[in-house]
């Protein structure tokens, strides 16, 4: 059997370095010499996006190189995507997520929800300024498993609350974990609305809603 390492390698060092054009080549090169879809997805590019998270977290790398690495992993994904569906692979799982009610903040829910697309998980993003109801209509027509709430004024957070408060009422509140992040948001105050998880940073955030699914 032949072995794809340094193709998967290969895949995962251009996903960090966030080299879109030449990802997509050796994706399909992979692909053309009988590589795995699966593993051209956890192998290279999931393993590639694991490796900018721990950075991210770390501080070794900012918001301009995940942004890049992100896109990378786009057109990857992109590529992948119909060998994937021919081959049956489905995603790890489904999350939803979006920044509240009167916030129209987006680069923080854009990373995380890069970050956990980076763990194979299929990301609903419902956008900013969400109404309590949109992620309860959400909930109700998806399988999703986790909701991610973000928030980054202080003035906003209480939307979060909101959020939940209407998951309760509508009751699908155990259907899902929900996880809540932000600059002015803590453990005592995801505590305090009933979240189960608060992150500080999009790579933890990633790592837990992955978790969720075993």
């Amino acid at each position: 059997m032949a072995d794809f390492t340094e193709s998967y390698n290969e895949i995962s060092r251009l996903l960090q370095s966030g080299k879109a054009k030449d990802i997509a080549v050796s994706v399909q090169k992979a692909l053309d010499d009988g590589a795995s879809p699966r593993e051209i997805l956890e192998k290279g590019l999931i393993a590639g996006m694991s490796i900018v998270g721990g950075k991210f977290k770390r501080g070794e790398v900012f918001v301009p190189e995940v942004l890049i690495a992100a896109r990378a992993m786009n057109t990857a994904t992109a590529a992948l995507k119909p060998a994937l569906a021919k081959a049956g692979v489905q995603p790890v799982g489904r999350a939803i997520i979006c920044t509240v009610k009167g916030d129209l903040h987006d680069i923080g829910k854009n990373l995380v929800k890069m970050m956990i697309e980076g763990k194979g998980i299929e990301v609903e993003d419902l956008g900013v300024d969400c109404d309590p109801q949109k992620i309860v209509e959400a909930v109700k027509n998806s399988n999703a498993k986790v909701v991610c709430l973000s928030a980054l004024l202080t003035t906003t957070m209480m939307a979060q609350r909101d959020a939940v408060d209407a998951l309760k009422n509508a009751g699908i509140r155990e259907k899902v974990k929900i996880m809540v992040g932000g600059a002015p948001v803590t453990q005592g105050f995801a505590d305090e609305i009933g979240a189960d998880a608060y992150t500080a940073d999009a790579a933890s955030a990633a790592e837990v809603c992955r978790a969720y699914y075993g």
